[in-house]
């Protein structure tokens, strides 16, 4: 308990920096809607002239906008990526800062496991993560009810509003897999920015396409805004598929840090 405390302090600051720089991008993009749903028309015009394979490729869905749903699910494909940088760098920095900081030695000295040592750093991640969460839910609401300009369907706005985590979470567990992987990690900035962008573009070439297949390469396109406003749920298939990667990748990591030679001074 003592090592998820220490680990959660640590994490204080970035946790703070991150949920404010969020909440501040999701009250920017939320309070230009007003303007959008006034002057949807001009906009379905602009779009028009963009290729169909360019909109898709970026989120803009003709007619969408003039909705708050159909605007936040815009919004919310760059409120994810922000999102996923954030769980990415937490997750690659948790477990290789020992070793880049030279610390390892001084912890695994200490009468724990390290499967104890894996488990309180993951539980501190992924507490650092709700709270983000959480506070993120109670902007979006707060900010939806101040923008709205006609009734929208709460229960699709937070479920789209609950993806952030999920990705979060399969991004955390992409984070933890690195930094047992990689040996010596010297820029976890790199690496993060690296991995998130890659799943990014590969998602928006996945968007240009009608081949479901591709969705299955990039963890954004798992929860599709579209799909939830339709269906008022999320797909099965998708779902299973994150919940697996984050349990093969979790659990890889448990395996390769009990086995692996970790560097100290």
């Amino acid at each position: 308990m003592n090592m998820f405390l220490y680990e959660l302090r640590a994490s204080r600051k970035s946790t703070i920096v991150w949920t404010i720089s969020l909440v501040s991008v999701l009250v920017l993009f939320m309070s230009l809607f007003p303007s959008f749903s006034k002057d949807v028309d001009e906009v379905n015009k602009l779009l028009e002239g963009f290729p169909e394979p360019v909109r898709k490729a970026l989120g803009l869905e003709i007619g969408s906008l003039g909705s708050l749903l159909g605007y936040y699910s815009y919004s919310f494909t760059y409120l994810a990526l922000a999102g996923a940088i954030q769980a990415m760098n937490l997750g690659t920095n948790i477990l290789s800062k020992e070793v880049r900081e030279k610390t390892a030695d001084f912890l695994l000295t200490k009468p724990v496991t390290r499967t104890q040592i894996v488990k309180a750093k993951l539980l501190a991640a992924v507490t650092s993560l709700l709270i983000t969460n959480l506070v993120f839910l109670g902007a979006a609401g707060l900010t939806a009810t101040m923008v709205k300009t006609e009734a929208y369907d709460a229960k699709v706005f937070y479920m789209i509003s609950i993806t952030l985590f999920f990705i979060q979470l399969i991004f955390l567990a992409f984070g933890l897999l690195a930094s047992v992987i990689i040996p010596r990690i010297k820029s976890v900035l790199a690496v993060s920015l690296g991995t998130v962008f890659a799943f990014f573009l590969i998602g928006m070439l996945a968007s240009t396409g009608e081949d479901e297949v591709k969705r299955l390469f990039s963890p954004f396109k798992y929860f599709e805004a579209n799909y939830i406003i339709e269906h008022s749920t999320y797909e099965i298939s998708f779902l299973i598929v994150a919940i697996s990667i984050i349990v093969v990748s979790v659990v890889t990591t448990f395996i390769i840090y009990r086995k692996k030679d970790i560097h100290t001074v």
